[in-house]
């Protein structure tokens, strides 16, 4: 008599596709290199847009630090995106709370639409495939249990 074996395969338990760790390396790699841009000249945005440069560099500085850390993070996690699940779901929730802050600036009149020229680049893009790495994720985990 066959047994049904608990971790049978489905399609979501399936090998996870090799797209997911490449995008996450180019994500990684964007950062690194967004974020050390901003570090080593935090006046660049600034003087792209013709908003004021900030009276306390250091603190845009810090922006692009943590932009870096978060491309660590990604590189980290391309090897094994559904073992590594929290780190993208981080990534993902500061790539739609990002332009909702950019969003709520504007409308108030604190920063000028032509700021958000990165919103794009750093966040747009990313939504859907991080999105489709977590479902995956946790349509992976969900199978295992």
């Amino acid at each position: 008599m066959a047994t049904i074996s608990p971790t049978r395969e489905t399609p979501a338990t399936r090998e996870t596709p090799a797209w997911m760790s490449r995008w996450l390396v180019a994500a990684g790699l964007y950062n690194l290199a967004w974020g050390a841009l901003t570090v080593l000249m935090p006046g660049w945005l600034f003087d792209l847009t013709g908003m004021a440069p900030p009276n306390y560099p250091f603190i845009w500085q810090c922006v692009g630090m943590i932009v870096g850390v978060y491309g660590v993070g990604y590189l980290a996690a391309a090897p094994d995106p559904v073992r590594h699940w929290p780190i993208v779901l981080v990534g993902f929730l500061g790539k739609i709370f990002g332009p909702l802050g950019y969003v709520s600036g504007v409308v108030r009149g604190e920063v000028p639409p032509a700021f958000g020229v990165t919103i794009p680049t750093n966040d747009l893009l990313w939504w859907i495939p991080f999105g489709l790495i977590l479902l995956h994720a946790w349509r992976t985990r969900s199978h295992r249990d």
